[in-house]
């Protein structure tokens, strides 16, 4: 149990409040979602490949919403459509690789290794949605069910999700052989046609007016 109090004598009235944070009523209401979103921190992303800056599931998450929020806002300021759901889009990048928190990420050149593996990982995913959507608060569960496994009703929000989900893949390969790391030269091509064949002007008005600064030490993103 943890107390807190607020304000007395000089600060006028208080208020003692108590908060249990390691109980409940009923262990079997306990969800335990969060807890396991919040370890996305400990999976980490490019596991066959040598990185000179190691990255995890929880940054890359957040590097996904933030370009999803990028792209669909080029769209609306730039280009003029006003049918972008960013909202939803963004809020569907912020779980769109939560199942790996339960699978581990798994390397392309292994997810697609053949259509039975591939076949079989999409099951595997899909049972790992389905054991995360029930570590939901039971009211809540059909909310993120939504948000774990997108339906047709959420496809062209997801659109822009799976846009930046290669975006920031692209963005990774882009940091590391600027660094010097030959490891990421050849994904980096192969990145950067998939990038291109996406045929998305706010892609390319991205790649055009943001992406050079990725390649650029501190020191030159400093300079006027």
């Amino acid at each position: 149990m943890t107390s807190s109090w607020l304000g007395s004598s000089a600060d006028g009235p208080w208020i003692e409040s108590s908060v249990a944070v390691t109980e409940t009523a009923d262990p079997a209401e306990r969800a335990h979602l969060f807890a396991y979103l919040y370890r996305l921190r400990l999976i980490g992303r490019w596991g066959l490949m040598r990185s000179t800056v190691p990255e995890n599931v929880a940054e890359h998450t957040y590097q996904v919403a933030i370009l999803t929020h990028a792209l669909a806002t080029i769209a609306h300021d730039v280009f003029g459509r006003t049918d972008v759901p960013i909202d939803r889009a963004v809020t569907l990048a912020l779980f769109h690789d939560a199942t790996e928190v339960i699978t581990g990420d798994i390397p392309t050149p292994v997810k697609h290794h053949n259509p039975r593996v591939h076949a079989s990982l999409r099951e595997l995913e899909h049972l790992a949605a389905e054991q995360l959507t029930g570590l939901a608060p039971s009211p809540t569960r059909d909310t993120y069910r939504a948000l774990i496994t997108p339906g047709e009703t959420d496809a062209e929000a997801y659109r822009w999700v799976k846009a930046a989900d290669k975006l920031d893949a692209y963005l990774k390969c882009l940091t590391e052989v600027a660094a010097g790391n030959p490891e990421f030269t050849v994904a980096r091509r192969q990145l950067e046609r998939a990038v291109a064949d996406l045929a998305m002007p706010e892609v390319e008005y991205f790649l055009r007016h943001c992406a050079p600064s990725f390649a650029m030490t501190l020191d030159e993103l400093g300079e006027p």
